[in-house]
């Protein structure tokens, strides 16, 4: 993993009011903890993080000089303006090099399954241990002829060297299924709703159809009574 510098000022002022004038700065309030020290409070450059952060992906290793001492910084929480998508606010872990850290690390599901099937990612992360400057990514997962009944387990999963898997091996990561049509769908649905006891209420789709297979029959028997009265 690629580390990115960024300079770093220490702040004094905190609340709500002075968050937003750092924002208005086009920076970004951020907190630095971890070994065992006091919490840092820190200012940061808004477009070079953003673009650290977007190249470094979920767990983005930053070097940030802080006051011209530098320090690795694991990003562990991004707090997202839901509406502009600006960076509100960054929580970072300090870290060491060769220390070894808890992350979870995306999967990336890739390839093409057979026809008629559905891929599911049943985890869209996995945990993992890996040392501080060399945290993956992601990890790719390959369904590329996969068929249904295919399962890929977190034991299958093809980690970096220097990476330890901390969950169960036997987690299930990506389940390749048959795919369900729309009619077998409604037709469970109906069997599990039946079986609950739930009574549905005829749609106006249903109602109109019902209607015109009424019509349908009323005129048919209206002919066949013009035919034998001939």
């Amino acid at each position: 993993m690629a580390t990115e510098k960024i300079t770093a000022e220490t702040r004094t002022e905190f609340g709500k009011g002075a968050a937003r004038r750092i924002r208005r700065a086009d920076k970004i309030p951020a907190v630095l903890y971890g070994h065992g020290n006091d919490p840092v409070h820190l200012t940061l450059p808004g477009h070079d993080t953003m673009m650290a952060l977007k190249h470094g992906g979920a767990n983005a290793l930053l070097d940030l000089d802080i006051d011209g001492s530098s320090q690795l910084a694991l990003t562990k929480q991004v707090q997202v303006d839901p509406i502009r998508r600006t960076l509100e606010h960054i929580d970072f872990v300090a870290v060491r090099r060769g220390e070894k850290v808890t992350v979870d690390i995306p999967i990336h599901v890739v390839g093409e399954a057979v026809r008629e099937t559905l891929v599911v990612t049943e985890n869209s992360t996995v945990q993992v241990e890996a040392e501080a400057t060399h945290i993956p990514e992601f990890i790719e997962v390959s369904v590329e002829g996969a068929g249904a009944g295919t399962q890929i387990l977190a034991s299958d999963l093809d980690l970096p060297e220097g990476t330890t898997l901390l969950v169960d091996p036997e987690t299930l990561i990506v389940n390749v299924t048959e795919q369900v049509s729309a009619e077998a769908l409604e037709a469970e649905l109906e069997e599990a709703e039946a079986e609950a006891g739930i009574e549905r209420e005829e749609s106006d789709a249903d109602i109109e159809a019902a209607a015109e297979a009424g019509e349908a029959a009323e005129g048919s028997d209206a002919d066949k009574g013009d035919s034998a009265g001939e």
